[in-house]
Order: C-alpha cells, then structure tokens, then sequence
C-alpha cells in the first residue's frame, strides 16, 4: 500500500470513528451545542448584519445549525445552503426559512430551499462559509466526509471570505 492509500485508508478510520462518537450524543446535547455555537459566532460578529453567508442545515447526528440560522436570519443576512442533486452533483440555494414549523430536522437529507440551484461561483457573494467538519487541524485542513465537494466549491469563494468550520 503506498503512503496515499494508507492517509485515505487512515482518514476513512477516522471518520468512522467521528461518526460513531457524534451517534452517541443525545438530541439535547446537539441542540444545546448548536445554541452554544450561534451564542459564540454572534459575540466573534462572525455574523454580520445583511451579509451573505453559505452555511448547511443539519442532519441526523450532526450537531443543530438551527440556532446559527435562526441568528443568521434574525439580523436580515442572505443565507446559501447546499441543495443536493444525484451523486456528487450540488448547488447552491438561498434558504429563506424551514419548511417544518417545529424545527425538526429531517434524517435522511438536510431540508432544502424550494427555489432553483446555482452552481458554486455564487460564493463569491459570501462574507463567511461555514462547513462542516468531523476536525479540522491547526493548519485549517477539514476532516469531512470524503468526497471533496465542499473542497471543490471553495475554489470559488472571494478571497476576503472567511471560512469556518
């Protein structure tokens, strides 16, 4: 096995692993996570009134970005979330609002925007990008869950965008 198939086979070890703790936390602690990380992005000001942010809405044991989005629509900004299609195949969609009124999260897909996809030069257009991540290193490299899709996209964010994860 050469060195890059031992980093793939090292990273896919670490997922796995990330996965299997984040599965072991309960609904409140994610909530109360999520509470903590729109308190903590709010007093940094890494949300700016009416600005654009591409952000992603949760699912299943990922920690809940409804606060931060709540936040985030709260002070009028413009908000970017993934919109899947088939395979690796995404865009970009302005969300607006949750569709469920009782802030669930759906399980199986992250709740999208109804509205119509743009490919990934709309980042240009964000101040802040906010990923997702299972670590992320000292050096700002992300641990995700292994396609490289957000990589690729970020290839086409302003160079004054701030990213984080």
């Amino acid at each position: 096995m050469d060195m890059y198939e031992q980093q793939r086979e090292l990273k896919r070890h670490w997922r796995a692993a990330a996965i299997e703790r984040r599965k072991r936390t309960s609904a409140d602690q994610r909530r109360e996570a999520g509470r903590l990380l729109a308190e903590h992005a709010l007093e940094a000001s890494l949300i700016r009134p009416r600005s654009t942010v591409a952000a992603f809405a949760s699912m299943g044991s990922e920690i809940s970005m409804m606060p931060l989005l709540e936040a985030m629509f709260d002070t009028d900004c413009r908000v970017l979330v993934p919109r899947l299609g088939a395979g690796m195949e995404v865009g970009w969609s302005e969300l607006n609002r949750f569709r469920n009124a009782d802030g669930s999260i759906n399980t199986h897909r992250p709740q999208e925007p109804e509205n119509a996809a743009e490919g990934p030069e709309v980042l240009t257009s964000a101040e802040l990008i906010i990923v997702p991540a299972f670590a992320v290193d000292e050096h700002g490299f992300r641990l995700g869950r292994g396609g490289g899709w957000y990589d690729r996209a970020l290839e086409h964010r302003s160079s004054t965008a701030r990213v984080v994860a």
